[in-house]
């Protein structure tokens, strides 16, 4: 199946999503943590979707696995920054966020080792 842009990709849907519902639950950090963790969190999510969309649109499939790889690299530094966040800040609740990363983690894992099947 041949996908004309990005926007088309379930795993960027998704990865956009997990930016807004980070938004949101980061909003609930102390605003000590406006200029430290939030906004690291905030990056790493976004990174996510840009590294996705970026490599899609090179039109190369070594690029594209290198920016997936990038993408998956992010959700690993997301990852780390919720259970620090977690550890600092027990009363908030992460759970939407970690389950929506680990779906997204997962698509990438299969995505990035088909294509690296295909190369």
């Amino acid at each position: 199946m041949y996908i004309a842009s990005y926007k088309e990709l379930t795993v960027w849907q998704k990865a956009i999503e997990l930016v807004k519902i980070l938004y949101r639950v980061t909003d609930s950090l102390p605003k000590h943590e406006l200029y430290c963790l939030s906004s690291q969190m905030k990056r790493a999510a976004i990174s996510i979707p840009s590294n996705i969309a970026e490599g899609q649109q090179r039109k190369n499939l070594k690029e594209y696995l290198q920016f997936l790889r990038i993408s998956y690299g992010s959700s690993a530094e997301l990852e780390t920054q919720i259970i620090i966040a977690k550890d600092i800040y027990p009363s908030i609740n992460f759970s939407d966020v970690e389950s929506l990363l680990e779906e997204i983690q997962k698509m990438l894992n299969a995505i990035i080792h088909k294509l690296e099947a295909k190369s």
